[in-house]
């Protein structure tokens, strides 16, 4: 009983702890997102807050979202426009994570994306579905506090949308990942080669995305390279690398968004950024099935010419352990 009792401050140490930091996270994360901002000073299309919360709930648990919550308000707090429309913003960038969070978990989300639909789950109800809810309640409440014209909706959900859905695309998988990393031992020295070639290939095509010319196309060679020869563990880091460049472009409005209107360059740019994050994961996981397909099919080749050897050494078969059904019939047989 004494030592239940003494447990239970430290538990909740620890889940303040976590709520602190997931806060901290959150709001220099806001920060850093809104130097790209499009609309009122707050409207991003890259939101990485998102990808934290999210994050943040797959490994530690919902017991975090006051964290997601509190860091949303001190983000919102100083941008208006009014402290109901604040509230509701907070409400809509805390329960779209939530919902996200939920859905995965619904249809049994692993957090080290070691399945096709792992892959596909974060894609398609992490990111797409789930953060309609935040880009949905925050332009519908901009629009009724006529902080923006009703003509506005669409532009402005669209960056909202683009911006909250980027974020779980590009850092959650990198922070799942970042969970299970392991130091490389034992590397040969051409892997770290290849490592630093394809590292500088990918800023080399990374300015090219912000130039005015149209050459986001480039990245797609990048993407394949990374997850064939690195896995998700390289495929997932060019996956952000490749999307922030575009994000940069799009706000600059410069190569294939120069010319263009702010929705049509959100639908590009979403566009895009899905079709990164869709090759970059589904390769890397296809790639990391495949090899691990391979190390059972040799092991069970090592079995099988153990066994022969056995057989061969001996004359006689090998006694092949029971299944437990078997066991438990043979066990129960009456003698």
């Amino acid at each position: 009983m004494s030592v239940a009792r003494h447990a239970w401050p430290r538990r909740g140490g620890l889940v303040a702890l976590e709520i602190c930091a997931v806060a901290a996270l959150y709001y220099g994360s806001a920060q850093l997102g809104l130097l790209e901002q499009l609309v009122r000073g707050q409207v991003t299309p890259v939101w990485p807050p998102s990808g934290i919360a999210l994050a943040g709930l797959l490994l530690l648990g919902p017991r975090v979202w006051p964290g997601i919550a509190l860091g949303a308000f001190l983000t919102n707090v100083s941008l208006g426009p009014s402290v109901l429309a604040v509230l509701a913003i907070t409400a809509g960038n805390t329960l779209a994570p939530v919902c996200s969070y939920a859905l995965l978990r619904r249809v049994g989300f692993h957090n080290g994306l070691n399945r096709l639909r792992d892959a596909l789950a974060l894609i398609f109800l992490g990111a797409f579905t789930g953060m309609l809810v935040s880009s949905t309640t925050g332009t519908g409440t901009l629009v009724l506090t006529g902080a923006l014209d009703a003509g506005d909706f669409w532009p402005t959900w669209s960056v909202w949308w683009t911006g909250d859905a980027t974020g779980v695309l590009t850092i959650t998988p990198v922070l799942l990942l970042l969970r299970s990393a392991r130091w490389p031992r034992g590397v040969p020295p051409y892997r770290w080669a290849e490592g630093i070639l394809l590292l500088s290939a990918t800023v080399c095509v990374g300015f090219l995305e912000t130039s005015n010319t149209p050459l986001l196309f480039l990245c797609f060679p990048l993407l394949i390279w990374a997850a064939f020869r690195f896995h998700l563990a390289g495929a997932a880091p060019c996956a952000l690398a490749v999307s922030t460049f575009a994000i940069i472009a799009a706000t600059r409005k410069t190569g294939p968004f120069a010319g263009h209107d702010l929705l049509t360059n959100m639908i590009t740019l979403q566009a895009f950024n899905g079709s990164a994050s869709l090759t970059a994961l589904l390769l890397g996981v296809a790639v990391s099935e495949r090899s691990r397909a391979a190390q059972e099919i040799a092991s069970a080749v090592g079995q099988l010419a153990t066994m022969a050897t056995r057989i061969t050494a001996e004359g006689r078969p090998p006694t092949l352990p029971a299944r437990e059904g078997e066991r438990t019939a043979r066990d129960t047989a009456p003698k």
